[in-house]
């Protein structure tokens, strides 16, 4: 049973008439009684009283079937505005991952803005480092994710845009009272070293070491804690110094001075990323607002330089 054949009946009983329907509608009349005939037929029932009379008349059997009629066309309606906004990606679901501080300053009001142009959106945000993104990624558990550049073996299958690149700071704990505004890597040769574990951003940790190698030393890594705020309290703690990216900024963690390097020369990226394959509306219509907002974000950063 077709769906236009059920909306040429609705409309000939809303209308009262096979003639005023097919004006409304713009369906041939006899197309219109044909079609309620082959419906009676497929049914076994009669829908109208044929009276001789020109108005639409239902049969009780006719009444129920209206009723019917009414909810399955309703449902039609419904599901074809539901497909037609998922694919606008105005319903749906996004799955985002995000890695810690370094988000922080654009990440809640870039999401604040896509659930009010897309409420039927269901929005996840995962904190993931950026290691545990790509772990994601291969499980398809994130749609997107903003993070540090990824891995060369996902070049193939994985777009990214760069959004910022941050500086690094060194960190020291507060009570050494240092009265220098900066300072420089080689100054750090004979400290203890607090680092964010390679495990989960292997790039920014490798990066520091570099830096440590060509300031003439290797660096004397006693902590590798799982959270930028953890490597912070260390610091705090005087359990030794470390480098930083400078979204530590935004963090508080009261007992310790950030320093810019000098000279500072050295920059960790941070990109959005999705899958090269992502058939997503809901992710295209959020990768379009951080391309709208691209700009914004890099101001809202405000710890870029």
């Amino acid at each position: 049973m077709e769906l236009r054949h059920l909306r040429y009946f609705v409309a000939a009983v809303e209308w009262k008439s096979l003639r005023a329907a097919s004006r409304k509608i713009h369906v041939a009349q006899p197309a219109i009684s044909q079609t309620i005939s082959k419906l009676e037929s497929e049914l076994g029932v009669a829908l109208l009283k044929r009276s001789g009379g020109k108005a639409i008349e239902l049969t009780s059997e006719g009444e129920v079937f209206y009723r019917e009629s009414l909810k399955t066309l309703k449902q039609a309606d419904r599901s074809v505005e539901i497909v037609q906004r998922t694919a606008k990606g105005e319903l749906g679901s996004l799955s985002v991952g995000f890695c810690g501080a370094s988000t922080y300053a654009f990440l809640p009001d870039l999401i604040r803005e896509y659930k009010e142009q897309n409420p039927g959106v269901k929005v996840e945000l995962l904190e993931l480092t950026p290691a545990n993104q790509e772990a994601a990624f291969r499980k398809g558990l994130i749609d997107l994710g903003f993070t540090r550049p990824l891995a060369s073996d996902f070049a193939s299958t994985h777009n990214s845009m760069l959004l910022y690149r941050e500086p690094l700071f060194i960190a020291l704990p507060t009570s050494r009272k240092v009265k220098c505004k900066s300072m420089r890597v080689s100054d750090l040769a004979q400290e203890k070293f607090v680092l964010f574990h390679r495990k989960g951003a292997p790039q920014l940790f490798d990066t520091i070491v570099t830096l440590c190698n060509e300031n003439g030393f290797s660096p004397n890594v006693e902590s590798e804690p799982d959270s930028l705020q953890t490597t912070l309290t260390l610091v705090a703690a005087e359990q030794g110094v470390s480098i930083v990216p400078s979204c530590a900024l935004s963090l508080r963690v009261d007992g310790v001075t950030l320093l810019p390097i000098r000279p500072d020369n050295v920059r960790i990226e941070l990109v959005v990323a999705w899958p090269k394959q992502a058939d997503s509306p809901a992710t295209n219509t959020f990768l379009d607002l951080v391309k709208k907002r691209h700009d914004l974000i890099h101001r809202k950063a405000t710890f870029v330089s």
